[in-house]
């Protein structure tokens, strides 16, 4: 069964819903953009608006002082303890040739070397006193290197103390702020919701929709994309409290529409057909016959069989014969398809 859009209506509708799209998508990016630079509206909340400066800077001077005096002291140890490998390499190397030499001595016995192993002895003693000297230094310099650690960990506690409530209020203002640029963000979009519901209830079908469509589409995109995102935390209770809210909102309104509806078919089920026909859209009735549907109860009916002339749901007359040809034809149609005569439809435009 044919539908009864016209092909040029039909494609300008395809159109206008291209328009509605547009429209919602430009919405969309310019209200990104505004609730994007809400958060710049005001300033971020810094550390070093709520320190104590005249206590903090000769703390934070003493820090840099000890952890200066800290790297000193590191690589005076890195130096002194390399002094000490080296050292220990020059005694180890001459303690290895000495015991070469004293163990050929004794092979030869030879008398007039005394006073080479004298000598001998004199120099691993130098190296051995040098190599102690390197060792007291390193101990030295690790001593001095511990003491820079402690004052700069003592420097790093006393500026902790002065520096962490002021981390803590700044902290603190951050999240107000997060709230209060929640608070424009909901001021901006809510009421965008408000009217988007507005439009939807009054004027989705008027000849502007597109344009009413377009807006719907932006303020949901708005609400539930470009707010929900922010909702403050707390733990997920506000988003789940939020979720559950907007949930019962959504479903009262169906409900209620739902309920109302089947009212409106009750009532208008209950009215002679001539009525019924008359408060029916022809584009609307040829569209639900197109689905297999009644256009007066909107249930299933089998529109292929040919002895089904009305809707066994509701009564309403599906097929009738033409006043000139006799023809079955659908009953919603204005002219006869096998010879053109006018129908009885009366269906609104």
């Amino acid at each position: 069964m044919a539908n009864g859009l016209r092909r040029t209506e039909q494609w300008m509708r395809f159109f206008l819903w291209l328009v509605a799209f547009a429209f919602a998508a430009f919405l969309i990016g310019l209200g990104g953009k505004i609730v994007d630079n809400l958060w710049a509206v005001e300033a971020e909340p810094s550390m070093e608006q709520f320190i104590d400066t005249a206590k903090a800077e000769p703390l934070r001077q003493a820090l840099a002082d000890a952890e200066k005096t800290r790297e000193e002291a590191r690589e005076r140890l890195a130096k002194a303890t390399q002094k000490h490998q080296e050292a220990e390499s020059d005694t180890a190397a001459a303690r290895e040739t000495f015991d070469n030499w004293v163990a050929t001595r004794r092979v030869t016995a030879r008398p007039d070397q005394d006073a080479e192993l004298i000598e001998r002895t004199r120099k691993l003693d130098a190296l051995k006193a040098a190599e102690r000297a390197a060792l007291a230094t390193v101990q030295a310099e690790r001593a001095k290197e511990l003491d820079a650690r402690h004052a700069f960990d003592h420097a790093r506690g006393q500026l902790d103390q002065v520096e962490t409530p002021a981390y803590e209020a700044a902290n603190k203002a951050a999240k107000a702020k997060a709230l209060r640029v929640f608070g424009y963000r909901l001021a901006l979009t809510l009421p965008l919701l408000v009217i988007a519901g507005w439009l939807f209830a009054r004027k989705r079908n008027s000849s502007y929709w597109p344009f009413v469509w377009g807006f719907i589409l932006f303020a949901l995109v708005a609400f539930f994309v470009e707010l929900v995102p922010y909702l403050p935390d707390f733990g997920g209770y506000v988003r789940y409290g939020v979720g559950v809210l907007v949930t019962v909102v959504v479903g009262r309104y169906a409900i209620q529409w739902l309920q109302a509806y089947l009212e409106r078919q009750r009532a208008a089920e209950a009215l002679p057909e001539p009525q019924r026909r008359g408060k029916l859209r022809y584009d609307e009735a040829m569209a639900r016959l197109e689905h297999q549907v009644c256009p007066g109860c909107e249930r299933k009916a089998n529109l292929s069989n040919e002895h089904l002339d009305f809707c066994p749901h509701c009564g309403i007359g599906l097929f009738d014969r033409c006043n000139r040809c006799s023809t079955r034809k659908n009953a919603f149609a204005r002219f006869c398809f096998s010879c053109g005569a006018p129908a009885n439809a009366t269906l609104m435009d």
